[in-house]
């Protein structure tokens, strides 16, 4: 998290002196294996056998932070600030739609647009894939 933190990209605006540039994501996987017998570190073939003979579950939790959506004429942004506000601002665009169409029961044989952005990409199988 540390490590994640200090690479976090932040500048200052008319709004804000220390503004979030970028969303962030931290992602932990986790994986339960049960089977019949117990074992440690297995090798490539063990993994295998373990698979026939138990059962494997995974979880995967998202940690997101994502960076507010920003007016252009109130930050006053110019050059790469503009850029950055701009990709905030259609990334947040993209996640609304994909919420919005998976809400939307009218909607349930229609395309959801995770292809938009990369958050979206990102964040796929826990809005809407097979998240449970």
């Amino acid at each position: 998290l540390e490590m994640g933190n200090t690479a976090k990209h932040t500048a200052a605006t008319q709004i804000n002196m220390q503004s979030s540039r970028s969303h962030t994501i931290f992602t932990v996987s986790m994986e339960q294996r049960r089977g019949t017998g117990r074992f440690s570190r297995p090798a490539l073939r063990d993994q295998v056998s373990a698979l026939s003979s138990g059962q494997v579950l995974t979880s995967k939790f998202h940690f997101v932070d994502l960076a507010g959506s920003e007016r252009i004429l109130k930050t006053g942004n110019t050059g790469e600030r503009l850029k950055e506000s701009i990709q905030i601002n259609s990334g947040l665009l993209a996640l609304g739609n994909v919420i919005s169409a998976l809400g939307d029961t009218r909607r349930k044989s229609s395309h959801i647009p995770y292809r938009d952005s990369k958050i979206t990409r990102i964040l796929k199988d826990s809005l809407g894939g097979n998240a449970k």
